[in-house]
């Protein structure tokens, strides 16, 4: 890290996906260290993805080969999970007839940091995304692209919208030169940010450019030939952008300035509906708590007598019923955004409509 001033993404950039920054080191305990997602929370977050594949199979007519990719896959926690759930699935049902999952699923998880120690042999750890046009099937990805690094804009005094600048070694900012281009014409589509003409703002309104996270969702979602392109993530749409903006950060569990000197997470949340218009057509935008419910995560409380004829059936159920209401909370984690992005199939195809 050292004292010079540059833009807040690139800042980022250098802090998180750099030589020993956040994402890329391999000692420590990986981003789950620092903050917890839906994925730690509790299984029946993967059980609601392996249920989601099992439709995506469905609706692609059982292809000889399902594949499915975890972008932003952090320790494969999450693909681990899909995978156990498939295979308990198939236990359940007493094995199922040759061809059916989870045989057909080739699992590809996409992640910086290097392949954790004893991940399932199943998984196919990249660096990258593979080429485009290449996959049938889904790509999911959950909280990476609040992760794609951004541009922050400020409003000066005089109504200029500038680009904020950023010192790594400690977090201070200071304001630079005029947003013009391409992020100037982003933020007058997307997040209109208080000039003397727009009247949504004024001096000190914020925006994060959400430019780079479009492109990085088209791209993914290029990924497939036919499928289903998910992505999770804290979210705002146009009109209910946050005046002053989202960045921060994460350290040891606790929200932390966002200092980018490669101790902790920077993030902040995304314009998830510039996103579904740069990854093409058809797009379906929900909250969490829908897709989850209609993926079969329930929070309800079991009946009572099941306490009385199996006391340990009844406390597992609670259990479930517990963390169920965490992931669908509209307070909390429910209040995530999903959008469900179609590839040569309908978006209505994998009943996620709420």
């Amino acid at each position: 890290m050292t004292n010079e001033w540059c833009g807040w993404r690139d800042a980022t950039e250098r802090a998180l996906y750099g030589p020993g920054g956040f994402y890329t080191r391999a000692d420590g305990p990986g981003p789950a260290g620092h903050f917890r997602t839906s994925v730690h929370a509790s299984r029946q977050y993967a059980g609601a993805v392996a249920t989601l594949v099992e439709r995506v199979d469905e609706a692609l007519g059982r292809p000889e080969r399902l594949d499915v990719l975890d972008v932003g896959a952090g320790r494969g926690e999450l693909l681990s999970g899909v995978l156990a759930a498939l295979d308990a699935s198939v236990a359940a049902d007493g094995g199922r007839a040759a061809g059916e999952l989870p045989g057909r699923v080739r699992a590809y998880a996409v992640e910086k940091a290097p392949r954790p120690e004893g991940l399932d042999p199943r998984i196919t750890w990249l660096a990258e995304l593979p080429a485009p046009g290449t996959l049938t099937g889904l790509l999911f990805a959950n909280e990476w692209l609040d992760n794609v690094p951004v541009d922050v804009a400020e409003t000066d005094p005089e109504g200029v919208v500038r680009r904020v600048l950023v010192r790594a070694e400690d977090g201070a900012e200071r304001l630079g030169e005029p947003v013009t281009g391409e992020d100037a014409a982003w933020l007058a589509e997307w997040w209109p940010t208080g000039g003397p003409t727009d009247g949504d703002g004024g001096p000190g309104f914020r925006a994060e450019i959400g430019r780079p996270r479009d492109a990085a969702w088209a791209r993914a979602v290029r990924t497939l030939r036919r499928g289903f392109a998910v992505t999770a993530d804290y979210a705002h749409v146009r009109e209910a952008r946050p005046p002053y903006g989202t960045l921060t950060g994460f350290r040891d569990g606790r929200e932390a300035a966002p200092v980018p000197d490669g101790s902790r997470d920077i993030t902040a949340h995304v314009a998830l509906d510039a996103c579904a218009a740069a990854g093409g057509t058809g797009a379906l935008l929900l909250t969490q708590r829908a897709a989850l419910r209609a993926l079969g995560v329930d929070g309800s409380r079991p009946p009572l007598a099941l306490a009385t004829t199996d006391p340990a059936a009844y406390l597992r159920a609670l259990s479930g019923a517990g963390e169920a209401a965490e992931l669908t909370d509209p307070g909390g984690l429910g209040a995530f955004h999903w959008l469900v992005q179609p590839v040569g199939l309908p978006a209505g195809a994998v009943r996620l409509s709420p």
